[in-house]
């Protein structure tokens, strides 16, 4: 009789999804256009002004006004898009491709609810997540336990994808950066609309994968306790490109060829390690501790191809306080088998707020 190792089993789904998906021809690699050049140099030296220089503090999200059109309502239900200008700054709007510079949001929220005794997530994009419709479909059941569900179209994805790039495959390591930071201040702005002008009691943000990093990032640097549930999400991005499946959808050729313009001709292992120097830039145990710990819940695979044990071991050593459940599965089971965990990690991490006093 042979036994199989379920663990295995899903470990291997991953590589196998992975190869099909990235060392097919069927798209091309990340960054096949190079690292980005003196775009790359300036995300390099804005990263630091990430990070307040007095411990506890961080700048204001910058305030925006999206711009509200109706989809459809139910008895019990309304959805709405919504378009704002981007509130980046002048340096990384000049940065970002046209495309960009709009960003769109969904919003589904119950249709009668009053905004200070309800919640509301913030949910982000994971690598190649175009759409709002798999992030509402997450958020829809919440609509019972009293929690709207805000749904940000990431930069280079969707509608605000560049002409030149293919499907989630980024052409430059700068685009990878400027996702990320411009991602941060959007979300940023976003909650600071749910709590100031919107008026709810209690927030949120999560995200899987890739969306889970930056949903971290967003939780860590907002100004207000708020709920951070990063969904199979790694600690840096260094650990996606450089020791999961996606080192194998990396155009290190293609890197090293740059490189080699600039300076003399690098091995393949030296452009890794440049890789490395640059990613680190995301390590999120480097940023500050979210003013409310407790309520960060990590949910993380046992057996991911993409993302090790030891990258979400880092980072809730980092934030003590926090909390990291694991669900049995790899990555893409995981992804589309345990919505209910992920479900349930957001009410938990709301819980465990405090609402928001009325000035009423």
């Amino acid at each position: 009789m042979v036994t199989v190792n379920l663990g295995t089993l899903y470990y291997l789904l991953d590589h196998v999804y992975g190869a099909l998906l990235h060392r097919t021809k069927i798209s091309p690699p990340f960054f096949s256009r190079g690292w980005g050049g003196t775009k790359l140099e300036l995300l390099e030296r804005m990263i630091n002004q990430l990070f307040p220089e007095v411990e506890g503090q961080n700048w204001p999200p910058v305030p925006v006004q999206p711009i509200w059109n109706t989809v459809w309502e139910s008895k019990t239900a309304c959805l709405k898009e919504g378009v704002f200008r981007t509130p980046c700054n002048e340096l990384l709007l000049n940065a970002l491709p046209p495309e960009c510079h709009n960003a769109r949001v969904a919003f589904l929220a119950p249709k009668f609810f009053q905004p200070e005794k309800t919640a509301c997530v913030v949910h982000l994009a994971g690598t190649g997540d175009h759409t709002f419709e798999r992030r509402l479909r997450l958020g829809g059941p919440l609509l019972k336990e009293n929690i709207a569900t805000m749904v940000l179209e990431s930069p280079f994805y969707g509608r605000r994808r560049p002409m030149l790039q293919r499907g989630a495959k980024l052409l430059c390591v700068s685009d990878l950066l400027l996702l990320g930071r411009v991602t941060i201040e959007e979300a940023r702005s976003l909650l600071y609309w749910l709590d100031n002008e919107a008026g709810f009691g209690k927030m949120g943000v999560c995200g899987l994968s890739m969306g889970g990093v930056h949903a971290a990032m967003v939780g860590s640097l907002h100004p207000t306790p708020i709920a951070t549930l990063p969904f199979l999400s790694p600690h840096s991005a260094v650990v996606a490109f450089c020791e999961g499946v996606l080192k194998h959808a990396t155009a290190w050729e293609a890197l090293r060829e740059d490189l080699s313009v600039q300076e003399a001709s690098m091995t393949l292992e030296e452009v890794r390690e440049r890789m490395r120097t640059v990613l680190s830039l995301t390590d999120v145990t480097k940023f500050p501790i979210p003013k409310d710990p407790n309520a960060v819940i990590f949910v993380a695979a046992t057996d991911d191809g993409y993302i090790p044990r030891h990258s979400v071991l880092e980072l809730q050593k980092a934030w003590p306080g926090s909390e990291v459940r694991w669900v049995n599965g790899g990555h893409v089971s995981s992804f589309l088998l345990h919505g209910g965990e992920f479900r349930r990690a957001i009410v938990d991490g709301l819980n465990r707020l405090q609402w928001k006093e009325s000035h009423l």
